[in-house]
């Protein structure tokens, strides 16, 4: 029996579909600075959205995870619950996200 990669049946593996790595501690701080108060005040998915966007971030949803990106690579900088607002309280005070799921079935953006 021969197994081919995934790769090789034509499946394409959609980029940026893992968990951020942990910051480190100054990092983390800065970010809680002045992403923790967007997170929580905001009042709907799509005012957290823009918000983000405004200050040069975006979301993604993987793995189960609310994770924070840099709008202008895509690249997971870390998740809600690193930034102390994880994705189920979110959930509670602004209702289930409308979330369009990337094929892999881990990873998604807001719809």
């Amino acid at each position: 029996m021969r197994i081919q990669s995934k790769e090789k049946e034509g499946f394409q593996i959609p980029p940026h579909t893992g968990l951020p790595a942990p910051l480190d501690c100054e990092t983390n701080a800065l970010f809680r600075s002045f992403l923790t108060p967007i997170l929580e005040t905001v009042q709907s998915w799509q005012e957290l959205k823009s918000r983000l966007s405004h200050k040069g971030y975006g979301i993604a949803f993987r793995e189960g995870h609310l994770v924070i990106l840099k709008a202008e690579t895509g690249e997971a900088l870390c998740t809600g619950r690193a930034m102390g607002v994880p994705l189920k309280e979110l959930s509670h005070r602004l209702g289930r996200p409308c979330v369009k799921a990337h094929t892999n079935g881990l990873s998604g953006e807001l719809g």
